[in-house]
């Protein structure tokens, strides 16, 4: 009993510290003309109408010989920031204009003017929040002047509103997608049965062609 009592107060605990990791990797420096093939990119998906902040931390400065470009874009066409020789801590926010796949790209450009024995590189650290977890809590915290049990239950109130809509959207994907299957099988039944009809027919006609054909040249 004691044991059960330590696991609930371990997952209610669990649900009120939101967790969140940084994804840390480094980028080489490459020429201008070979940069774009080097170029990495890190996708996620969003709904529409959706906050997100995407924080990054990245060491060196300007002027050491490489500049660090972004791209964040998504999968229909939507541009959100290119952001140009980025060092540092920095932090972009923007709302999503459509269910679709995001990327957050970053090309690394040579422009040391002589060749070091080592090569260059920058080394990254990206976070990417959406949704409630992109809000600023302490913000509203102090804003509404809300206890912080109340703003964390807000918070999980907000996660689990997404995590509904979210369910909901799948459910309607899946309702579209099946409907697309029956009307392709509907299709395909009618055109199976219409060409069968049609060879049906096609031999029953050559049958009676031939044989008054035949019959014209009183072979039968």
């Amino acid at each position: 009993m004691e044991r059960l009592r330590h696991s609930l107060s371990f997952l209610l605990l669990c649900l009120f510290i939101p967790f969140s990791f940084a994804l840390k990797f480094d980028i080489l420096a490459h020429p201008g003309h070979e940069s774009a093939k080097h170029e990495r990119c890190i996708r996620n998906f969003v709904a529409k109408d959706q906050l997100v902040v995407v924080a990054t931390i990245i060491d060196g400065e300007r002027g050491d010989g490489q500049t660090l470009n972004m791209h964040i874009k998504d999968a229909v066409g939507n541009e959100y920031g290119k952001p140009k020789d980025v060092t540092g801590e920095n932090r972009y926010a923007f709302t999503s204009h459509a269910d679709s796949a995001f990327d957050v790209c970053f090309e690394n450009i040579l422009t040391a003017q002589h060749a070091t024995s080592n090569p260059m590189q920058r080394h990254v650290e990206l976070d990417i929040d959406i949704g409630a977890d992109a809000k600023d809590w302490s913000a509203i915290q102090a804003g509404e002047k809300l206890k912080p049990v109340e703003t964390e239950l807000r918070r999980i109130e907000e996660v689990v509103a997404e995590i509904v809509s979210e369910m909901d959207y799948l459910r309607g994907r899946e309702q579209k997608l099946r409907d697309t299957n029956e009307s392709t099988n509907e299709r395909v039944k009618w055109f199976a049965l219409g060409t069968m009809g049609m060879l049906v027919s096609l031999g029953t006609w050559q049958i009676i062609y031939l044989r008054a054909y035949f019959r014209s040249k009183h072979l039968i």
